[in-house]
């Protein structure tokens, strides 16, 4: 990991001694970025592995599509509203001990999903967990920039977000074996009431740990030496003046609220999101109506998109930041995207071509993620960093909503997935051609 983040990258002018910048860079990645990447994981897994509870749940309590895409949406209606609030707790209160709140908070409310019963519950649950998990990835993102300059966040966020492919290559298998293996109702527990306890209790325990393993800035880091904590903080104030500098940097939360750009921003977040929601949330059901009927073969065939899309998010990560340019490795990935979804539904009776062509979906959409989160740096000063962050997420997961319920909608009404593979790939195009009209000497950093 060390070797991906001390490569590409030019040094910020006026350090006397580069080598110790980048040995302070190479702690905190070490320090932090597994444990983060580990908490994203759980956090990724226990949003999204309704899509494999689904297999028996909707059977097991005579739910429609519709009603499962909706309760799948609907945990983004509270992520929407709760997410600018959040963020604004954590800018407060310090990282550590809000992240460790909602950790817990998300962590038992996933869990507490092997008691529904009705739509209601189903609704309720999966609404007050969006609530409970709003600040997260938002609280990150705006947590890396007290650590990392823009420079090196290409590859930070690449790092920290491969945690969402390896979701799906970890929680794809694991979640197929558990279904399967507590399929005779062991401890009165149906299988897909097991898979939420089992995903829900780690995030709890993650969460009591995050309180012991992060700081909340460099100041509290007594892992870096006096040299190193100066050293990235004098890269952090050059980041924040060459920001300052742009006419278009934003400074302050209202500010943030009449800004195009920041606006602009948050619709491209919208459509790369519409396709990873789509792919998080009916893979399981795509695979599974080619034909296989088992758990754990739907399992193992849903980790096939999530490997290569891990892989691929890595290595254009690095070669964003090495190339110090960020439009068009975020526009071919979400083109590649489009292609995928395209293949997938005009193929959708080839067992080959349509993995293939979630396979792309998935390394497009996924990869889009990070690469997407360079871009508001350049619009956001420090001041508004933390609500235009939160702002941007927030917009971006209105997808959550509708790519889950559309989805689930056209396939009730159609008996197929097809005409919203093809909506989806037609919003994914919009947002490719959005991002190419950002200015290049504005992001390319």
């Amino acid at each position: 990991m060390s070797n991906s983040m001390s490569t590409g990258a030019a040094h910020p002018a006026g350090f006397a001694d580069p080598a110790i910048l980048e040995r302070g860079y190479r702690k905190a990645t070490w320090r932090l970025i597994p444990f983060i990447f580990i908490c994203y994981l759980f956090n990724y897994l226990d949003r999204v592995n309704v899509g494999f509870a689904k297999l028996e749940m909707l059977d097991a309590l005579k739910l429609s599509e519709t009603v499962y895409g909706l309760g799948a949406g609907i945990f983004f209606i509270g992520y929407v509203t709760s997410g600018v609030p959040s963020n604004l707790i954590l800018h407060k209160l310090g990282a550590r001990r809000w992240i460790a709140a909602m950790m817990v908070m998300w962590g038992g409310l996933s869990a507490a999903m092997m008691f529904v019963t009705s739509p209601v519950s189903f609704y309720a649950l999966r609404f007050l967990t969006g609530v409970a998990e709003a600040g997260f990835f938002p609280g990150m993102v705006f947590y890396f920039t007290n650590w990392f300059p823009a420079q090196k966040r290409g590859q930070v966020m690449a790092l920290f977000m491969s945690a969402i492919p390896v979701s799906g290559l970890v929680g794809g298998p694991l979640s197929g074996w558990m279904l399967s293996h507590f399929a005779t109702g062991q401890g009165g527990l149906a299988g897909w009431q097991w898979l939420f306890l089992l995903q829900g209790l780690p995030t709890m325990i993650l969460g009591v740990a995050v309180l012991f393993l992060l700081s909340d800035g460099l100041q509290h880091a007594r892992w870096l030496t006096s040299d190193e904590k100066a050293a990235m903080k004098q890269a952090l104030d050059a980041d924040e003046q060459g920001r300052r500098a742009s006419s278009h940097a934003v400074h302050s939360f209202s500010s943030v609220l009449r800004n195009g750009h920041v606006w602009m921003l948050g619709l491209v977040y919208f459509s790369i999101q519409m396709g990873v929601y789509a792919i998080n949330f009916w893979l399981p059901s795509i695979i599974k109506a080619l034909g296989f009927a088992d758990p754990t073969t739907v399992g193992w065939l849903s980790a096939v998109p999530y490997l290569f899309a891990g892989i691929f998010m890595v290595i254009v990560g690095r070669s964003a930041d090495a190339r110090r340019e960020r439009r068009w490795h975020l526009s071919v990935p979400m083109a590649m995207a489009l292609v995928g979804l395209l293949l997938a539904a005009n193929f959708s009776h080839n067992v080959v071509l349509v993995m293939l062509g979630l396979t792309l979906a998935t390394m497009g959409a996924l990869t889009g993620l990070p690469m997407f989160w360079p871009l508001p740096a350049a619009f956001l000063g420090s001041a508004a960093a933390a609500g235009g962050l939160a702002l941007i997420n927030s917009l971006g997961q209105v997808a959550g909503f509708v790519s889950p319920f559309l989805v689930g909608w056209i396939k009730d009404a159609t008996g197929s997935t097809d005409v919203a593979l093809y909506i989806l790939s037609t919003v994914l195009l919009v947002g490719a051609v959005l991002v190419m009209t950002v200015p290049a000497r504005l992001v390319n950093r």
